[in-house]
Parts: C-alpha cells; structure tokens; sequence
C-alpha cells in the first residue's frame, strides 16, 4: 500500500528522511503546486490530490501545513486513511490567538524575509543534528515568498470544522507552534517539539508501525 507524505511550510520530502515505514509499504513523497491568487486550502488540496491514486486505498501523512491539507484530501477521498505528524484535523484547533492574528491581517503585514530570518536563527537553539540543521537552513533559504505569504493566509481563514474519520495524530508535548493543548492527539511524544520529526522520529517510527503492521 502506498503512503502519501506531505511536508511542511517551507520544507520538501527531505524532512522525512529518519521516516521509516514496515515492509509493505512504499512512500510516495507529494510535490508543493504553486498556489492561484487567493486560492483557499480546500481548494489548493483538490489540486493536490491529482497526485495520488484514488482507485485503491491509501494512507496519507502530512506534517505541519501538509496535515491540514492531508485533512482536506481524506475529506475527499474516503478511501484514504490520515496521519497527522505535529498537525492538526480542522481550524477548530488553531490556537486562539491565530484567529486575533487573521482578524487584524497580521500575516500580511509582516515581510517574508523576517518569517524566513527568525526560523532560520532559531535552528541554533534546537536540537536536531548538525545536518539536519544544515538541511532545514537550506530549505528556509529556498523557499518561496509568495508560496510562505499565501500559506499564512490560507491557514488562518481555513474554515474547516468537521474532524476526519479514523484519525491517527501524533503530536509533541513541546510543539510551540501549534500547541498540544488547543488539539486532541492520538498519540503523544512526551517533549517533542513542531520539528520532532528529526530528533524524536524513532518514537514515530514505532508508532507508525504499530499503525501500520
């Protein structure tokens, strides 16, 4: 059975390079489209399914941004079964305070380039290896400014309320990014962090194959 993966903002199938899956399984890794102007995440979602093949069941792992949009394609294609890896199922989960954020257009307000700057730093504080540091810096580096402005937006004015079916969610104790507290997880990492795909992904990889075996 194939397994969807889509990444997260600014970041490409590489994130999921400690990602290991039972035998089985093949991993097929969802290339980003370029956004239309003001195209919703529903929207942008149906056009990301044109990737998959819908004539037989499949999983789908989206981490971050790529879990919100992964909720969408189930919504879709039943057939599908969702993993959310430090995500969430619907809007109903965002944090409180994105929503103060969508109201005053923050998102908008606010230059690319410091976004991109801040992550960038922050790799120095956290605790992913050597590598995956240099990985992650180069993927911020490359990222698209349009493609980073319209997922800030399409994020905070998703209007999803309805939680898929048959949901598997992992989720870290220390994601500061979306907050365990504002969601209901499947399966907890106690400390992981928003990038625990890196430093914790043996704890996901044993979930995934008590999942999947």
């Amino acid at each position: 059975m194939k397994v969807y993966f889509i990444s997260g903002l600014a970041a490409d199938g590489r994130v999921f390079r400690h990602i290991q899956l039972p035998a089985d399984y093949e991993a097929v890794y969802l290339n980003w489209l370029r956004p239309d102007k003001d195209e919703s995440l529903t929207n942008y979602a149906g056009r990301m399914s044109g990737q998959i093949d819908t004539t037989e069941p499949f999983y789908i792992l989206g981490l971050s941004l790529g879990g919100m949009i992964a909720a969408e394609i189930v919504r879709l294609y039943p057939q599908g079964r969702l993993i959310l890896v430090a995500s969430i199922p619907h809007a109903g989960h965002l944090p409180v305070y994105y929503r103060w954020m969508q109201r005053v257009r923050l998102q908008k307000l606010v230059p690319v380039r410091a976004i991109k700057t801040g992550v960038y730093l922050r790799r120095y504080f956290t605790t992913e290896s050597k590598e995956d540091k240099e990985m992650l810096r180069q993927m911020i580096r490359d990222a698209d400014p349009y493609f980073i402005r319209w997922s800030l937006t399409a994020v905070l004015e998703w209007q999803r309320y309805e939680p898929p079916q048959d949901l598997i969610h992992i989720h870290g104790t220390n994601d500061i990014v979306l907050p365990v507290r504002y969601t209901r997880p499947t399966h907890i990492i106690p400390g992981g962090s928003h990038l625990m795909i890196f430093d914790r992904a043996r704890d996901i990889n044993e979930v995934l194959s008590e999942i999947l075996s």
